[in-house]
């Protein structure tokens, strides 16, 4: 039996579809200068930085650029969270037990997201209730910007995640073939704890992986610093597989230009790692340790812009692609390693994270219910199969 312990960024996303990142409204809360606390497309913000940004609480903000209108939507979200149902739903048929270690508080959200989570496939037994606030986003989404792909802001609420730590991780995370840090930038003090973490689950000889998110509370206390993970060139060479977005990747190396931001991951002792971009082509390296030896572009589903375009109540939202993409690439891993593969694959793992986040635009919010155990695995197996007969066609033509 495969044992994947998650731990991380696990929260309620309220989210607001259509919002246009062009009008009036929201240009006068974007940002100025990095970590200012205003808005930016695609990064996140704390609350209480925007309201000091703007001189406005957040009711007032959501009021000037939403309207009177309710939220579209209230689902589950957080990088590790996410990630976790994705994977458990991809591997629900498999003997694979996945466990997630995270806080929520003791309030409304709390219950409604208890609720939710009840209908799914995961162990949530270590999620503690601690304090008063459970951590939340308000999510913005403008499905037109970027010439129609798509973006979201979140706003941010770290609430009880500030009080999350080392000390909730139990024998059960321990005792775990793959340990995934998921968003530990707005888990403050696991994030500090990282290396230690990383460095404890490598002597136990357990497979890590590390997914990141927009480090807002590095970015503002020093933006002109490169985003640490925890002591970063000690937590790269712990790190068995290193999934981030290309803004993640360029503030945690320092680095502007691709080649120079690829290639501090390279001599700083990355095993494997992998940069994804919105809708361009995802870059994945593998040193040759725990996954065969690559470095490639792979491109996105390229078909559901078009599926959009001919049928536009296809469309989802981008909320949650990332986290979906961790979710599918996790769970690959954890197939071959019960295929017992002597090296794993790394193209396999990126294919089965870019179907699992590709899945992600069809739906609003980054977790789906499913009418049956194993809807999502048919779909996304679906998307799999398609995704590498396009592979082979494009290879063919090459």
């Amino acid at each position: 039996m495969i044992k994947i312990a998650f731990t991380g960024c696990g929260l309620g996303d309220f989210i607001y579809k259509n919002i246009d990142f062009n009008s009036a409204a929201f240009q006068k809360y974007v940002s100025i200068v990095p970590g200012d606390g205003g808005l930016v497309p695609g990064q996140l913000v704390f609350t209480e930085e925007l309201e000091k940004f703007s001189g406005k609480s957040i009711t007032k903000i959501l009021n000037d650029i939403c309207g009177l209108k309710v939220y579209d939507a209230f689902n589950i979200g957080g990088p590790a969270l996410v990630s976790a149902i994705c994977a458990a739903q991809i591997l629900f048929n498999s003997e694979a037990q996945i466990r997630y270690f995270g806080a929520f508080g003791n309030d409304k959200k709390a219950k409604a997201l208890l609720g939710l989570l009840e209908k799914l496939p995961l162990n949530i037994d270590n999620l503690s209730l601690l304090g008063d606030a459970t951590p939340y986003t308000t999510v913005l989404s403008d499905p037109n910007y970027n010439q129609g792909r798509g973006e979201r802001t979140f706003i941010n609420n770290i609430g009880a995640a500030g009080l999350f730590d080392k000390s909730f991780l139990n024998t059960d995370f321990w005792n775990s073939n793959i340990v995934v840090f998921g968003g530990t930038g707005i888990v403050p003090q696991l994030h500090s704890q990282l290396t230690e973490l990383l460095a404890l689950a490598k002597n136990k000889g357990v497979f890590t992986v590390v997914n990141t998110v927009f480090d807002f509370i590095s970015e503002k206390k020093n933006p002109d610093s490169p985003w640490p993970l925890g002591d970063t060139l000690k937590s790269l060479p712990l790190i068995d597989l290193l999934i981030m977005d290309y803004e993640e990747a360029k503030r945690i190396s320092g680095q502007e230009d691709f080649k120079m931001i690829t290639e501090f991951y390279k001599k700083n002792g990355a095993n494997a790692f992998i940069i994804t971009h919105g809708s361009e082509p995802t870059y994945i390296y593998s040193s040759g340790k725990k996954f065969e030896n690559v470095e490639t572009l792979l491109p996105v589903c390229n078909w559901i812009s078009e599926d959009f375009e001919r049928n536009p109540a296809l469309k989802g939202d981008t909320t949650g692609c990332g986290d979906n993409f961790v979710g599918g690439a996790i769970a690959s891993i954890a197939m071959q390693m019960n295929d017992q593969n002597n090296k794993l694959s790394l193209i396999e793992t990126a294919v089965w994270g870019t179907v699992s986040g590709g899945f992600a635009c069809y739906y609003t919010g980054g977790t789906y219910f499913e009418k049956y155990w194993g809807e999502k695995f048919e779909k996304i197996s679906e998307m799999y199969v398609r995704y590498n007969n396009n592979l082979k066609i494009k290879n063919t033509e090459n």
